[in-house]
């Protein structure tokens, strides 16, 4: 088997081992190493980690398929549900992988693992790029692992709530908050949500707690207080 049928055999995984190509080869692991270290130099195959290597050119195949288990957020997975026009050159996999790796860097494209606990592991869906099968956060949990994980600017979650409400399910959306069981995530999208007029957001209301936070928390805490909800009004204009 040559080179050239050997690359296409391996197109057909999203990501293959050192015993894949062993397999399809015919040969043993030590001369298999050898062999894929040769297609590497040529760069015909790209090493994504220790015995991971892959030879699909997008990255949203790849992703989930680094770290088990694991599905792909934030601006990749807004972009995907066209909630951003952005055009991401990095790709945040979310992962309850303790040991996975922080960062693979590949031509074009840098892929960020972000270690969340158990119980935030849900909200995402399988779906089909290529005929192969990829892990992608749920729009609305797009949203909440951006605040939980406090990346993406509590402004911008709010720029594209008033743009994208009608697309969401709120009812979806609440749901999921009231799961993570994280009040802060709570009083937050409670304000965005009811200064929307999003009925579901009054659901919201039983976690809040006495301590003021601000709305946003990559934005100086300055602005007006919401009692309600227990937030400083800090997106927008700070007067």
């Amino acid at each position: 088997m040559n080179t050239i049928q050997v690359l296409k055999r391996l197109a057909t995984y999203p990501t293959f081992n050192v015993n894949t190509v062993s397999n399809i080869i015919e040969k043993d692991i030590p001369y298999t190493r050898l062999y894929l270290n040769r297609l590497k130099q040529r760069k015909n195959v790209h090493q994504l980690q220790r015995n991971v290597y892959t030879v699909q050119d997008d990255p949203l195949i790849i992703a989930s398929r680094i770290s088990w288990p694991s599905y792909i957020s934030l601006w990749a997975a807004l972009r995907y549900h066209n909630l951003t026009e952005q055009l991401p050159h990095t790709i945040t996999v979310i992962t309850t992988q303790t040991k996975s790796r922080k960062e693979i860097s590949l031509p074009n494209t840098r892929f960020i693992f972000e270690h969340i606990r158990p119980l935030w592991f849900f909200g995402f869906t399988k779906i089909t790029i290529s005929d192969f099968e990829v892990f992608m956060a749920e729009p609305e949990k797009t949203l909440i692992d951006a605040l939980l994980l406090k990346r993406i600017s509590a402004s911008e979650i709010y720029s594209i709530l008033q743009n994208h409400l009608k697309d969401l399910s709120a009812e979806r959306l609440v749901e999921y908050i009231l799961k993570t069981q994280n009040q802060a995530l709570a009083k937050r999208f409670g304000w965005m949500l009811s200064s929307l007029s999003c009925q579901n957001a009054v659901k919201l209301e039983k976690m809040t707690y006495r301590t003021v936070i601000p709305l946003d928390y990559s934005r100086p805490c300055k602005g007006k207080k919401d009692n309600h909800w227990g937030v400083i009004i800090n997106i927008g204009d700070i007067k």
